[in-house]
């Protein structure tokens, strides 16, 4: 059987499928490009990334396909119901890039309230003839611990952000398709493990609350941060979007920052992805990373195995 892993597989997973008598290829095949590849060389399985999509057209018209395998969370570049109306599995890897993400989150977060992503860029530029005033000018950063973070969607990764929040001593509230309370499990050395009650609340309460807010939540038709939820937050709060472009409204984004309603926001996602707006990539108040939440050495290759081993599971049974 035939595996095209057209945004790439790691070498773990690429390794245990062709033990399991799978041909693997990982040439990039050009979207447009794509229906005709897959029809020609017969492939059974196709694996994606965020790069490639895989719409009604792919599915009607390339009989071989039995899995469409997404290498991440997120299927919205994916047909999903329609393709499995059609008999196709799609198999995706939920778990395994959750760390990941969630430190990517505290990269941004640490960067923000003290400043170094302005830093970053300025001092190249102006570090040898005015260290000074730059000292003075990113002298008033802040700290996060005792600071309280929001977390809007706890699934995996929003649980995986709340660990480490706490392990730097942050207050914890987070937003789920249901109120009341939910848990989390903090493992320490030696097999010791301790429970915690996470409190969670509607989002137009928990953005009333929030020192710093992060997103953790699938696409969305309407962004779940908008001018009149951002009015309702705390003045100076920081934002962190590393889940899907169009969750926040970044002209309402733009506005709060230049306004200083907001100190600072993180994006790793972006509403024109891949062609990000110029006045988001060009304020001097927005920490930037080009979607790279899930790509670690260490979540590529839990990936690359985790849908090794499922598609095995159900093309070998």
């Amino acid at each position: 059987m035939k595996v095209l892993a057209n945004d790439g597989i790691s070498p773990g997973g690429q390794k245990a499928l062709e033990e399991a008598g799978f041909e693997v290829t990982t040439t990039k095949v050009a979207q447009e490009q794509l229906e005709n590849y897959l029809k020609e060389n017969k492939i059974d399985v196709l694996l994606v990334r965020s790069g490639t999509k895989v719409r009604k057209d792919i599915i009607d018209h390339c009989p071989d396909l039995k899995i469409i395998g997404r290498a991440g969370v997120g299927m919205d570049n994916i047909d999903v119901e329609y393709a499995r109306k059609k008999g196709i599995k799609v198999i995706n890897t939920p778990a395994a890039s959750s760390s990941s993400v969630a430190e990517l989150v505290f990269a941004h977060l640490f960067g923000g309230v003290r400043y170094l992503h302005d830093a970053n860029r300025n001092m190249p530029l102006e570090g040898d003839s005015r260290f000074k005033e730059l000292k003075k000018n990113y002298a008033g950063g802040r700290e996060l611990r005792g600071k309280t973070l929001g977390i809007i969607g706890f699934g995996r990764i929003g649980r995986e952000v709340a660990k480490i929040a706490l392990g730097i001593g942050m207050k914890v509230i987070a937003s789920d398709r249901t109120e009341g309370e939910a848990e989390i499990t903090l493992e320490f050395y030696n097999h010791q493990e301790i429970k915690i009650p996470i409190k969670t609340e509607p989002v137009d309460k928990l953005i009333k609350h929030s020192d710093f807010i992060t997103l953790h939540v699938p696409a969305q038709k309407e962004p779940v941060i908008g001018r009149e939820e951002i009015q309702k937050m705390k003045d100076g709060v920081g934002i962190i979007n590393a889940a899907r472009g169009g969750v926040i409204d970044e002209v309402a984004l733009i506005d709060a920052l230049e306004s200083g309603k907001v100190s600072f926001a993180g994006l790793d996602t972006f509403q024109s992805e891949p062609s990000p707006a110029i006045k988001v990539l060009m304020n001097g108040r927005v920490s930037l990373s080009p979607h790279i939440g899930a790509a670690t050495n260490e979540a590529q290759e839990r990936i690359g195995l985790e849908l090794a081993d499922q598609i095995i599971e159900i093309l070998k049974k």
